[in-house]
């Protein structure tokens, strides 16, 4: 049952907002798409006292919303109910929605004695973060998300296709990396997200124009407590896509919309700070490469990165975006202010010498790259393992590409994994192995119109 400090800011929530009428009860599946349930204004608070009910099923569903039974969720199991409890601080107006007549609340999975559901991508960071916990650190981490608008209508082949602006009413064909300008033409959309986002307390940085036409890229402000930082990412995804609907775009965290484009990434920004609130990567000396303790927690992540291609590039698309001369790591590697590399330490203050990690695509469900990320940083810690030397100039023309690009290759990478299991749990690892698994086999059922191009006449 939910705390009655939980029920009372919930009666004072109803209170301050009369005009809302429903609201939507939101839990992440493993793709990160969130699913849940609409009650009315008069269910809220039944909702907090009681939870409500969802099916463990929940985390078996593939991107297309069927129910993977070989994670052992499904009828194996009867497809049970299990209890999702609201996340405090996370009920909130959807102002975007419904004239501001909605609003939104986090919810998190429960096993029937009440501990955490093993499977609830949340849960599966909490696990992590409670390793860390033990050894006495707490991540302040942040997350970079780069999307696309593109316009509602399709182009004469039936495919995306960028907007047309809405200052110039042009369609936008080049790459503008940094424009002010294409950020003065896209200012009321990218308002309504700053507003919308003040409203549900979700912590924006900066906006920017990205390199291909229509592509952006919003950052959240570092934070002190990863699960709200999943909560934020999360969130913020649903707040882009439907503030793009309001002005007539689609908004897509795909991986990558459009072959000869740049594709989406997540970067994510790592520290990590002890009980006396001293982040434990900054060296006394202010050496740029930071303490043993950051190379170690690099280590970790170069170690762990090819069975990690699984949860950063996690669907079919996700393997376009690992093409040469875009920006986009091909091997593990690492370097200090070197985008090049796969692992970054960004120039700056000493005092905020941190890890950007650069692989993962914007596609990634953010609770499981945070999890995974931290995981890796916790191996790399507990078995003081060291970096090979840092590349300086251009790692694309140092290393071969040795990322697989393949999502059969990754997923066996994952499942070979020991440490993998171990680390996020070998139950949900089976549980998510088995879901894309069975995903990647649904989409080599599928022939691409590419295929008939190519090869119906010619072969």
């Amino acid at each position: 049952m939910t705390s009655a400090t939980a029920q009372t800011g919930a009666r004072a929530f109803l209170e301050q907002h009369p005009d809302i009428e429903s609201f939507d009860l939101l839990i992440s599946d493993l793709n990160g798409v969130l699913r849940g349930k609409r009650i009315p204004r008069d269910n809220l608070i039944k909702a907090y006292r009681n939870g409500i009910n969802l099916p463990a099923s929940l985390f078996a569903l593939d991107i297309n919303g069927n129910t993977i039974e070989e994670t052992g969720l499904g009828l194996a199991t009867g497809d049970g109910d299990r209890v999702c409890r609201p996340i405090a601080g996370s009920l909130k107006p959807t102002p975007w929605l419904r004239e501001g007549r909605q609003a939104q609340l986090l919810m998190t999975m429960e096993e029937t004695d009440g501990q955490p559901f093993f499977a609830d991508p949340r849960q599966v960071l909490r696990k992590v973060l409670d390793g860390l916990k033990a050894k006495g650190l707490t991540p302040v981490v942040a997350l970079e998300l780069e999307f696309y608008l593109v316009d509602r209508r399709r182009d004469d082949l039936g495919l995306a296709q960028p907007p047309c602006s809405p200052g110039t009413g042009e369609r936008a064909t080049q790459s503008q990396l940094y424009s002010i300008n294409e950020l003065d033409e896209y200012a009321d959309f990218l308002e309504e997200i700053h507003q919308a986002a003040v409203e549900q307390d979700l912590p924006l940085d900066t906006a920017l124009k990205e390199c291909a036409p229509g592509q952006f890229e919003i950052n959240l402000i570092h934070c002190n407590d990863a699960l709200r930082a999943g909560d934020s990412a999360v969130l913020l995804k649903r707040l882009i896509k439907g503030v793009a609907l309001n002005h007539g775009f689609e908004a897509t965290f795909m991986a990558k919309p459009y072959g000869d484009e740049a594709g989406s990434g997540a970067h994510v920004h790592i520290s990590l700070v002890d009980d006396t609130g001293r982040n434990i990567f900054a060296s006394d000396d202010e050496n740029p490469l930071g303490t043993p303790q950051l190379r170690q927690a690099i280590a970790g992540m170069l170690e762990l990165m090819p069975a990690s291609m699984a949860i950063f590039a996690p669907n079919l698309n996700s393997y376009r975006r690992f093409q040469p001369g875009l920006y986009v790591p091909m091997a593990p590697s690492w370097g200090y202010d070197n985008r090049s590399v796969a692992v970054r330490i960004p120039s700056g203050p000493n005092a905020a010498r941190r890890i950007e990690h650069r692989v993962a695509g914007a596609d990634a469900n953010p609770y499981l790259l945070l999890a995974t990320l931290l995981a890796s940083v916790l191996h790399g810690l507990d078995n003081e393992l060291n970096p090979p030397e840092p590349i300086e100039g251009n790692a694309y023309e140092q290393l071969a590409p040795s990322l697989t690009n393949s999502w059969l290759q990754a997923l066996d990478l994952f499942a070979a994994s020991d440490v993998m299991a171990e680390r996020l749990g070998r139950d949900f690892h089976h549980v998510y192995h088995a879901n894309r698994l069975a995903e990647r086999a649904e989409a080599m059922r599928t022939v691409s119109t590419l295929e008939y191009d190519w090869y119906l006449r010619h072969v």
